[in-house]
């Protein structure tokens, strides 16, 4: 597996803390920014990450900003991608099993680093369910247009 991950500066903590849970999990990633606290805009650093993964360059990808709000906006405009924000487990995998999402949004300013480690290796090692779920998820890609 292949993880694109960015941040905005209010995400920047969390984005630090899941990267190190990437290394021990020997998940390869990688690391879009940014690369200080200083204000960025959360667009920016959503764009490369959902270009990544919807180009197929990688698998999964993981947005992080104050609330995750911002992110997943941006993210969901872009074609191919389907970016869930998660604030608990259980949602972690459903969003896989069901909806099949391939950016995971999450906020830092909402949970703590225990949790939202908890969060992104419970959606990491989830699979997507297929079955009636696939009709439910193409019909989502029929709405890009």
């Amino acid at each position: 597996m292949n993880i694109a991950i960015s941040s905005d500066h209010g995400g920047n903590n969390l984005r630090k803390e899941i990267m190190a849970l990437l290394d021990e999990l020997a998940i390869s990633y990688e690391d879009f920014g940014p690369q200080s606290n200083d204000s960025v805009d959360y667009p920016d650093y959503a764009k490369p990450v959902c270009d990544g993964v919807a180009s197929g360059k990688f698998n999964r990808g993981i947005l992080i900003c104050g609330t995750g709000i911002g992110m997943s906006i941006a993210a969901n405009k872009v074609k191919g991608i389907r970016c869930a924000l998660v604030h608990d487990v259980f949602s972690a995998k459903a969003t896989r099993c069901h909806n099949d999402s391939n950016i995971l949004a999450m906020g830092e300013r909402v949970i703590g680093p225990g949790l939202a480690r908890e969060i992104a290796e419970a959606w990491l090692n989830t699979q997507f369910e297929g079955g009636r779920h696939t009709r439910r998820v193409e019909k989502i890609t029929e709405l890009e247009g």
